[in-house]
């Protein structure tokens, strides 16, 4: 039986931008990954297909795994020679209980590693505009936990000590203990008036910050109706935020987006979406489901190795991604294809294509198959071989047959339906902004929501016409569509929408 390990993982403060490389690299490889409450969903979509997920969170409001739970399990799991993950929120040394883990498994003879995380005490602040040391204004950070166990005789913190503290003071886990940590320190002497702030969700498009002097921040921060997960900072460097505020300055700062491409596809508009400040929900609405290379297709594929074709036509990013596998399987690569006149719908496509050495001769610019007809005039040649997905409209095929080309289809995938479930539904339908990129994104999302309407505040952005009509047909109102039909220009369009929103505190 092969050794087993288990990596102890920081999975950072909530930004998925901020889990590191080496975190990245081990969740692709693990057999199972264990996780916590406050772990990005992002992160556990590069968790490789086959691997087991298992949830050992603790939930102050609900159920929770015990500690020595998953100390036990992280035990017999590493012993049954598996490859181990422990996904932790921030980093597992502060404040995560991973020295305890560590201890356990190195008490039981079980390899480990630990990945360190970027911490919520440091990261949320840097997000809020409030670096934790500042030259002439403080030299020294305490880190401290605000949440200490109740059943505790005496509390282990030294608040005579943190008052006298030369320095910035961060509380982990404290939202609910705030009005007492304030009283404790000032009545040990620190300055009531002593600048303070609390910064709720850090790092995450829906973070929020108040700040106040220390004797208010508690009444504040119930005000405003701050909720954990949060961070307290007590120090005059929260007065820099003022001056080094810059996630509100994001023009989509506060602004919630659902994505509903096919998932593949999603990440590169979600990416986009997070650094202009939306808060972006992944609800992917439709998957590509690859065909088996068999019949007209593996003939179709055949005549184009062997030069039979004047024209190539591929009207998606799946399809080319999958054209070229096929061709890989066959023994042949891009060359076979030197001759062939090659098509391409959209950005994605090209730049699919452009990662397997092929620079396509005729790119429309309208990404649409209404602008490749166009694009084309009159056909480079008697014979087409289109690539296409199993549900599509057949303008291109017409088009060209209407100008005498023989047209070959090879259908190489499915657009199949993803299901949601009931806790994306609900955030699809409350976002302030639904995007689709095609109209299959429109039907299954339909199918999926089960008629269940969107929230009437919720704007719907689509791709193109096509998608518009479809989307119509269903009975949506489209409110904005992409001058430029493509993912470029679905974000433009967004960002004029969205431009003079109030902003988020």
């Amino acid at each position: 039986m092969p050794e087993g390990i288990v990596h102890l993982v920081g999975a950072g403060p909530g930004d998925p931008g901020l889990l590191t490389a080496r975190a990245l690299d081990l969740l692709g490889r693990a057999d199972i990954v264990l996780y916590d409450r406050l772990v990005p969903a992002e992160a556990l979509s590069a968790v490789r297909e086959g691997a087991e997920l298992r949830y050992v969170g603790k939930d102050p409001a609900g159920c929770s795994t015990p500690q020595a739970d998953i100390d036990a399990q992280l035990v017999e799991l590493g012993r049954a020679g598996l490859r181990v993950v422990r996904l932790k929120g921030g980093d597992p040394f502060v404040f995560g209980r991973g020295g305890e883990e560590a201890l356990a498994l190195a008490r039981a003879g079980v390899r480990f590693e630990v990945v360190p995380g970027v911490t919520a005490g440091v990261a949320a602040p840097a997000y809020a505009g409030v670096p934790v040391t500042q030259r002439g204004v403080s030299s020294a950070v305490a880190f401290v936990t605000g949440h200490e166990d109740p059943d505790k005789q005496a509390s282990a913190v030294d608040w005579a000590a943190l008052a006298r503290f030369p320095g910035t003071l961060v509380f982990y886990m404290g939202v609910g203990a705030l009005s007492s940590t304030a009283e404790k320190l000032i009545a040990e002497g620190r300055s009531a008036g002593e600048s303070a702030a609390v910064i709720a969700n850090g790092t995450l498009a829906s973070q929020r910050t108040v700040t106040a002097p220390l004797s208010q921040i508690a009444a504040r921060v119930e005000e405003a109706g701050l909720r954990p997960p949060a961070i307290t900072l007590v120090g005059p460097v929260a007065d820099l935020r003022g001056e080094l505020g810059w996630v509100e300055l994001r023009p989509l700062h506060g602004v919630s987006v659902a994505v509903t491409r096919a998932r593949a596809q999603a990440s590169g508009l979600a990416s986009t979406l997070r650094e202009l400040g939306a808060e972006v929900l992944e609800a992917p609405a439709i998957r590509a489901e690859p065909r088996a290379i068999e019949g007209e297709a593996a003939r179709s594929l055949a005549r184009l190795a062997a030069g039979g074709y004047s024209l190539l036509c591929v009207t998606s990013a799946n399809g080319a991604a999958l054209l070229m596998r096929a061709l890989y399987d066959a023994g042949h690569d891009a060359r076979s294809i030197a001759a062939t006149s090659v098509a391409a719908v959209g950005p994605a496509t090209v730049d699919e294509l452009g990662r397997h050495g092929i620079r396509p001769d005729i790119v429309p610019q309208r990404s649409t198959s209404e602008g490749l007809v166009e694009a084309l005039g009159t056909p480079p040649g008697p014979a087409a071989l289109i690539v296409r997905p199993g549900e599509s409209r057949h303008v291109v095929r017409d088009g060209l047959r209407a100008h005498g080309v023989q047209v070959d289809e090879a259908v190489l995938y499915d657009t199949v339906a993803e299901p949601l479930g009931t806790t994306a539904a609900t955030a699809v339908r409350d976002a302030d902004y639904l995007t689709f990129s095609s109209g299959s994104t429109v039907r299954h999302l339909v199918a999926a929501l089960e008629g269940a309407p969107l929230s009437d505040s919720t704007r719907v952005v689509s791709i193109g016409p096509s998608t518009s009509t479809v989307a119509r047909e269903l009975g949506i109102t489209v409110h904005l569509e992409a001058t430029c039909h493509d993912v470029g220009g679905l974000v433009e369009v967004l960002l004029e929408d969205a431009r003079g929103r109030p902003a988020s505190a």
